[in-house]
C-alpha cells in the first residue's frame, strides 16, 4: 500500500474519532444537557444557565434536532459522520462562554429526520441545514465543520454566501476518483434490524474497530493502529447515536466521500480558518489545500492527547470569529 493510500484510509476511518477528540467527547461529565422547556441547567462549576439545551425545529422533510447554549454572536457547529451533535457537546460548552452556539444533527443522523432522497449529495444536506437556519431565523453566522461537517460548511458558504460570515474547516478530505469509489462502495453500509440483534453488534464493531484498524474493515496486522480503545461509556454513547440512524447514517458518509472539496473549497470567498491536530491524519491535505483558498489561513493544533488541545481548539475558533 502506498503512503498516500494508507494516509487516506486512516483519515476516513478517523473522521468521527477526530471530532470526538476535538469536542472532549470522552468526558461525559463536561456536558450538562436539558431539553427545551425545562429549567436552566448548570454545569459542574455551578454557573446557572451554562448547560446545553436541546430542541427540534420543523422543516419541509420533518424535523431537525439540535443542541444549543450561550448568548451572543451565533456560531454553528456541524458534526462529523457518523454520529450527531452529541459529539461536540464539550466544544459547545466552551464556545458558549462567548457565543450563542447551535449544533444540528445532520439530516438522517442522530434524532433528525432523513432527507426524502435516495442518494442525497452534499448540496442536498446543505439545503437541509439552510431550512434549519431559516426555522431559527439565523440570518448570518460563523460555521465550524469537522470532516463531513467541513464539507457542509464549505458548500453552505457557496450556496448561501450571505449567511456565512466566517468558516472553520477542521479536517478537509481529498480523494482520487478511484479512492472515492472504493470508500463509497466499502466503508459505510446500513445496519438493517433483524430478530437476532446482529445489527446491534455490527454497529458496535463498526464504531469500536475504527480505533483498532484503518480502514476499520481491514482487520489484519498490516492495518493495526496504536491509539487504544476509549472508555466504554463514550463508545456506548457513540454507538447509540449511530443506531438512532442505523439505516440512513451511511448516506451522509457517502455524500462526503463524493464531495470534490479540492474544487469547491477554493471558490469560497469568506475568511476561512483551516485547522488540524498535529496527529490528525487529515493534517497534511488540510494544510496543502489552504493556499488555494482566497482568504484562507492554516493553524496547526497540538496532538489530540495533549492536555492543552481542547483549550487550543476553543481559542483558535474564538479568536478567528472575534476578529
Amino acid at each position: 500500500m502506498s503512503d498516500r493510500r494508507e494516509f487516506l484510509s486512516s483519515s476516513v476511518s478517523l473522521a468521527t474519532l477526530t471530532t470526538m477528540a476535538a469536542s472532549g467527547y470522552s468526558d461525559r461529565s463536561n456536558a450538562a444537557t436539558t431539553s427545551t422547556g425545562s429549567s436552566d441547567a448548570s454545569t459542574e462549576d455551578g454557573h446557572a444557565g451554562s448547560g446545553i439545551r436541546r430542541g427540534f425545529v420543523n422543516v419541509s422533510f420533518g424535523q431537525v434536532h439540535y443542541r444549543y447554549a450561550g448568548h451572543g454572536p451565533t456560531v454553528v457547529l456541524l458534526h462529523a459522520s457518523p454520529g450527531s451533535s452529541k459529539q461536540v457537546e464539550a466544544l459547545i460548552l466552551r464556545l458558549a462562554e462567548n457565543f450563542r452556539v447551535l449544533s444540528p444533527d445532520t439530516p438522517g443522523n442522530g434524532d433528525s429526520t432523513p432527507l426524502p432522497i435516495a442518494n442525497p449529495d452534499i448540496q442536498d444536506y446543505t439545503r437541509g441545514i439552510l431550512e434549519f437556519l431559516d426555522a431559527l431565523q439565523v440570518e448570518r453566522a460563523a460555521f465550524y465543520g469537522s470532516h463531513t461537517g467541513a464539507c457542509l460548511g464549505s458548500e453552505l458558504a457557496l450556496l448561501a454566501p450571505d449567511r456565512v460570515s466566517r468558516l472553520i474547516q477542521d479536517g478537509v478530505a481529498i480523494f482520487t476518483e478511484a479512492e472515492r469509489e472504493e470508500m463509497i462502495s466499502t466503508y459505510a453500509h446500513p445496519f438493517e434490524p433483524d430478530l437476532n440483534g446482529t445489527h446491534l453488534m455490527k454497529a458496535f464493531m463498526f464504531c469500536r474497530d475504527q480505533f483498532i484498524f484503518f480502514p476499520w474493515y481491514a482487520s489484519d496486522k498490516a492495518h493495526l493502529r496504536d491509539v487504544g480503545l476509549p472508555p466504554p461509556g463514550p463508545l456506548h454513547d457513540w454507538v447509540v447515536e449511530v443506531l438512532k440512524a442505523a439505516t440512513t447514517y451511511h448516506l451522509a458518509y457517502r455524500a462526503a466521500f463524493a464531495y470534490p472539496a479540492e474544487e469547491r473549497l477554493p471558490l469560497v470567498q469568506q475568511p476561512v480558518l483551516c485547522i488540524a491536530a498535529e496527529d490528525d491524519p487529515l493534517r497534511v491535505v488540510t494544510e496543502e489545500i489552504t493556499p488555494a483558498i482566497p482568504d484562507g489561513r492554516y493553524q496547526q493544533l497540538p496532538r489530540f492527547d495533549d492536555e492543552n488541545y481542547h483549550a487550543a481548539l476553543s481559542r483558535a475558533i474564538t479568536g478567528f470569529v472575534q476578529e
